[in-house]
């Protein structure tokens, strides 16, 4: 190995020593570099090697944090603080809005109950349907995943409506889901929508962490509270 070779292994080193020798192998003032030992050389180029790795490793961490860091932020900074609240007039304002929508839907999820919001929206696609070919097999799809007795993501309907919306299918229409469309939202309206107002999900978004104690900041508080207990408890027995 030449001496430039060496002095390139040794530059990055500082004051590391050679676990082979003791050799100071970060010493620019060193002499006779090219005449230290193989198992000096060899430590100091797996140091640099590692430290390379290391330095890395460091920028890639530093650009993941930013990147989450914004994609975090970036979602609460889209909706003003004027149309959150608008949400809390009517359920229809909320899953209006595309984030309104979102958050709404997460905090079903949360409470197992997504299928509701999801039958809804899927009601509100079909209706967009221009093609009269493709009415009926939308609608049996829809029927499966949330009317049918099989149905995966059931929906919560009296016998009456089911049974009318069961018959609606054998001639499919851009309103044969309208009833069962209108009594879920109307469950929605009356039971979810009212808990989602008063949970995290909503409070976090009308009133930020940091911006006082006010009514809507302490019923938050209040129920990361109640969050926090219920987990200890769960954990506990």
């Amino acid at each position: 190995m030449t001496s430039s070779c060496v002095a390139d292994l040794i530059q990055p080193l500082g004051h590391s020593r050679c676990g082979a020798c003791g050799t100071n192998l970060g010493s620019k003032m060193c002499k006779g570099l090219a005449a230290l030992p193989a198992t000096c050389l060899k430590s100091a180029k797996d140091m640099k090697h590692r430290l390379g790795v290391l330095l890395q490793k460091s920028d890639s961490c530093d650009y993941s944090s930013s990147q989450g860091k914004k994609e975090k932020v970036s979602p609460s900074q889209r909706v003003s603080q004027e149309e959150v609240k608008k949400w809390a007039e009517s359920l229809e304002n909320l899953i209006h809005h595309d984030r309104g929508l979102a958050a709404f839907r997460a905090f079903l999820k949360s409470e197992y109950s997504e299928e509701n919001i999801d039958f809804w929206v899927s009601c509100e696609e079909y209706k967009k349907t221009k093609s009269p070919a493709k009415l009926s097999p939308k609608a049996r799809k829809i029927y499966d995943e949330f009317i049918s007795v099989q149905a995966t993501k059931e929906v919560n309907l009296d016998s009456c409506t089911r049974e009318k919306t069961s018959h609606n299918m054998l001639e499919p229409t851009l309103s044969c889901f309208d009833e069962a469309q209108r009594k879920i939202f109307t469950l929605m309206e009356k039971d979810s929508y009212r808990r989602f107002l008063k949970s995290p999900y909503y409070l976090d978004l009308v009133s930020p962490p940091g911006a006082g104690c006010g009514p809507e900041s302490c019923q938050r508080t209040h129920a990361h509270s109640l969050d926090c207990n219920s987990n200890i408890i769960s954990q506990c027995a």
